[in-house]
């Protein structure tokens, strides 16, 4: 059963700016976002890409950024795509939801990144 969808898009060029502005990638990405990032030819690209997917998840649960809090997750990449890895508190909350499953894509073109995210929940 589908508890929540989110979707959001980051302006890449608004992105390229923020994280040009001094500690503003430490404050909001993780150590590995900020590693996957900088190894590509336009980090920028894959900051707006994580930002959107945290924007999709907030509005996915209802909760809003302020509420899930901008580091209670981050992206992590692998072989089947983009995936959430949850803190411990997002974690609990996601449980006490009920919410078993959460899907993530993300695109980017055209200078901008979208990302939708899926909520789903068995009972």
């Amino acid at each position: 059963m589908i508890r929540g969808i989110g979707l959001d898009v980051c302006d890449i060029n608004r992105m390229r700016k923020a994280v040009s502005q001094k500690g503003f990638c430490e404050r909001v990405f993780s150590a590995e976002e900020i590693s996957y990032a900088e190894s590509k030819a336009d980090p920028a690209t894959h900051y707006a890409a994580a930002f959107a997917a945290r924007e999709a998840l907030s509005k996915a649960t209802g909760w809003g950024m302020a509420k899930l809090g901008i580091n209670s997750c981050t992206i992590e990449r692998t072989k089947t795509g983009p995936r959430f890895v949850l803190d411990e508190n997002t974690l609990s909350k996601f449980s006490d939801e009920g919410i078993d499953n959460i899907f993530l894509t993300i695109s980017h073109d055209a200078g901008i990144a979208t990302a939708v995210v899926v909520l789903e929940k068995n009972q």
